[in-house]
Parts: structure tokens; sequence; C-alpha cells
């Protein structure tokens, strides 16, 4: 995908997230986030988008903490949002191809440009998910390629780092197929952080085969990883579910 196609996205749902918060109303729980209300997945999702632009806009090349969120509420909190939101819109697009910032995934991506576009696509993605959860509703539609995309940012990079709590004491390996897509992925699980390999890579212990919109839904832990998606040895599956959360 394009940086512009990320952008694109980012924009749409950002937009979306927005608009369902309000519906669902400040102090409406977030089921995939117990400890928060909706007024908490505004609040981080804002201040992560004003992060994000930071790197872009000065160039940064050092992480740097979130920006704290302001103890806002309702109609004002949902103002700040969108401010930010628009921001790094603005930023991402307006931004030269060659800016040079810090990232934080070890995938390769074309450009730190293209990383925050991508990343920040995905982050605002899943949490408009966490709003549509809160107010009750079923999930808007993702795209199947961008679908693809985010699950391969998932393997590749969040559970490619040291931090990753999906860990098994045997050698054990998960296969991901996007049966719409065609895409797989097979992810070697041991005491270390997880290795992801593009393709079949030998026998797989557990199998899970779905849409690319359903693995990136319940690989985000957003859906049940379960069913007659999942064949072979369950366990596996729940182990991801139980372990792999950001």
């Amino acid at each position: 995908m394009e940086t512009s196609d990320f952008v694109k996205t980012l924009d749409l749902e950002g937009q979306l997230l927005a608009d369902t918060a309000e519906r669902a109303g400040m102090d409406t729980r977030v089921p995939a986030c117990p400890d928060w209300h909706v007024a908490d997945l505004l609040r981080h999702t804002g201040s992560v988008h004003r992060w994000a632009a930071g790197y872009v806009l000065e160039g940064l090349l050092e992480r740097r903490p979130f920006p704290d969120a302001p103890e806002l509420t309702g109609p004002e909190l949902l103002a700040w949002f969108r401010e930010g939101h628009a921001d790094l819109v603005r930023a991402l697009t307006e931004a030269p191809e060659g800016t040079e910032c810090w990232t934080f995934l070890p995938t390769a991506a074309p450009s730190p440009l293209a990383f925050w576009a991508r990343r920040q696509a995905h982050e605002t993605t899943v949490h408009r998910m966490d709003a549509e959860a809160a107010l009750g509703i079923a999930f808007s539609p993702v795209e199947a390629r961008f679908a693809e995309d985010g699950v391969d940012e998932l393997l590749t990079g969040f559970h490619a780092r040291a931090r990753s709590r999906v860990r098994t004491e045997r050698p054990t390996v998960l296969r991901v197929r996007a049966a719409d897509t065609g895409a797989v992925w097979t992810v070697h699980l041991s005491p270390e952080p997880p290795r992801t390999v593009r393709g079949d890579e030998g026998a797989a212990d557990c199998e899970v085969t779905g849409p690319a919109a359903w693995l990136y839904t319940a690989l985000w832990n957003r859906l049940p990883l379960a069913g007659p998606a999942v064949r072979g040895d369950a366990s596996v599956a729940r182990l991801w579910s139980e372990t792999a959360g950001i």
C-alpha cells in the first residue's frame, strides 16, 4: 500500500472513531480495554496522534514520552481529539517524503513517513473498533488489503520485539492464512520472542484460516480467535488470546 492510502484510511477512521464515541457517550465502558471508558479511549488515541505528529513535524530522532491528555470530557474532549487527528493527517500529507525521524518497529518501511502513516492508520482503526464495541454495534468493514497489512505489521513487527509475551515452553508453530488475499504467515513460538516467516514453512501445530478482515480483528483480540477457523491444537489460539495484547 502507498503512504497516501494509509493517510486516507487514517483520515476516515479517525472521523468514524470520533463520531462513534460521541454516540456511545463518554462514560460507556470499552469491552476490549476493561479499565477504560470512551473518554479514556479518546484521550489515549488523541495523545498518540499528537505524539506521532511530533516526530514527523519536528524530525525527532529519539523517542519521547506521550504528551499528557487534558482532563476534558464531553464536547470539549471530542473537539480536542478531532483537532489532533486533523493535525496528524495534515502533517503526514504535507511532510516531504524524505523526512527523517524516529520509528520503533523492526519491520522495514520505505521511509519514516510511510512508517508513521501505516502505524497510525492501524492504531486508529483498531480503536475505532473499540468505540463501536462500546456502542454495541457491528464493526465497520475493513478492506482486505489493509487488513492483510495490519496482520503483517502485528506478526512481523509488534511480536518480533522482545516485549512480546506470546511464548511457549517447547517449539510450537502457528500458521495464519488469509483465505481471500492468499497471504500466509508461519509463526514460530518458543521461550524466545516469536519469529514470523511470510509463507508456509513446515508443519503447523495450529492453523487459523479466514478472511483477512476477520484475522485482523481476531489477532488484535477484538473478536474471539476461536471456532471452525481454528484447526489443530486450539490451545495455541487460546495462548494468543491470553498473551498477545499490545
